[in-house]
């Protein structure tokens, strides 16, 4: 390991301004949503918001140079919401973030405006749909969304579908159906990125075998390091590098902690009350007395995943998917969106190369997005 500090800060620091570091996942618009905030009349993220873990201040703090902003909507609505008005919803959040910092922000549909935002110095605002029920069993739907921007769905969230299996729900599909297939095709055809976290390991096998372009983890570990039925089996690592896919590495602490992990399974009467991105680990740990305090997941548990992944496939296969905004408690040392360099730095100490951390911040997940826009027009061309 590099022990020298002195030049660490500054040397991450070139690095997030060398290549934009994309997230592959924050859940920003739904913690806006159930907080009522309307950004049209509200400049709060200009402001260190600490009830949250995204704002302006601290993005710009942590070199973000472009987020997945996830549309988050839940499997189960009150009052007989759908699913796909929802999401259309959430989507407009999006748009209302964009407008709201026009100086800060920039709606990106492709790689290339990605890069074009990043030498403007704005923020590359991307949409990533969470769980396949959002389309509502619709293909139109699907294309709906894509033009408005999504550029990736995650095939289920926590509840299984009839059409693809969750990893945290009873399976329905053994895998995908003939729907299912379809979907990945058709995201295939459009560009849109398959998003498998969240899904079954039989439905993450199901979908590598249908699709044409690179898939994505949005939002995952490793569960050789971690045996949490969120994170990503070996066998199927190996074929993510096959198909040239990334993984974009979670700061969740039960995916990354095995203590962390345990310690929840313990203390929760469900399974899926654990494995949720959406169950803020908080709120497990409020229940807690003060004499079963909960163990802390760290900034070396983030590391320990990457260096996993990177000893099996390579580092051309990782990427940054945090959940910020998404979970009530974070590692140490990345407790919100300002330390972003502390990885980086970290990444350093463990001896990668500037390179290879140049992949993970963002090369990685340009490629993949440069290759299934290629896909894409390949695709169109034939139809």
């Amino acid at each position: 390991m590099i022990n020298d500090d002195s030049n660490l800060s500054q040397r991450a620091k070139q690095l997030h301004k060398a290549v934009p570091l994309i997230d592959g996942h924050n859940d920003l618009p739904w913690k806006l949503r159930t907080n009522n905030i309307q950004l049209s009349s509200n400049n709060m993220l200009k402001e260190i918001q600490s009830a949250f873990h995204t704002d302006i201040p601290r993005l710009l703090e942590g070199g973000l140079g472009g987020q997945f902003w996830s549309v988050y909507v839940p499997t189960q609505l009150e009052n007989n919401e759908s699913f796909v008005q929802t999401t259309l919803e959430q989507i407009d959040i999006v748009y209302q973030l964009v407008r709201q910092y026009p100086d800060v922000f920039q709606l990106t549909l492709t790689s290339s405006e990605v890069e074009s935002a990043f030498k403007q110095n704005k923020i590359a605002s991307l949409i990533g749909m969470e769980g396949g029920h959002c389309i509502g069993e619709s293909l139109a739907s699907l294309r709906m969304f894509y033009k408005l921007g999504a550029r990736y769905m995650t095939l289920t969230h926590n509840k299984s579908l009839p059409w693809a299996d969750s990893c945290t729900d009873l399976p329905q599909a053994n895998g995908l159906t003939e729907f299912g297939q379809s979907v990945v095709r058709e995201m295939n055809h459009l560009g849109m990125l398959v998003d498998l976290s969240h899904v079954s390991p039989q439905t993450m096998h199901a979908a590598l075998d249908v699709t044409s372009a690179p898939v994505i983890f949005s939002h995952s570990s490793a569960r050789a390091i971690t045996d949490h039925p969120r994170n990503v089996p070996d066998d199927v690592l190996i074929r993510l590098k096959d198909n040239d896919g990334i993984i974009m590495v979670s700061f969740v602490p039960a995916f990354i902690s095995t203590p962390v992990h345990q310690w929840e399974l313990s203390r929760a009467s469900v399974i899926d009350a654990t494995c949720s991105s959406h169950l803020a680990s908080g709120d497990s740990v409020s229940t807690s007395t003060a004499t079963n305090t909960p163990p802390r997941a760290t900034i070396n548990d983030v590391a320990d995943h990457v260096d996993h992944i990177a000893n099996l496939i390579g580092t051309s296969h990782i990427g940054i998917g945090s959940d910020f905004d998404g979970v009530g408690s974070l590692p140490l040392g990345l407790e919100d969106v300002s330390k972003y360099h502390s990885l980086t730095i970290e990444l350093i100490k463990r001896s990668y190369t500037d390179e290879d951390i140049l992949n993970i911040l963002g090369r990685n997940i340009l490629r993949v997005m440069r290759k299934a826009e290629s896909i894409s027009a390949q695709l169109s061309a034939n139809s």
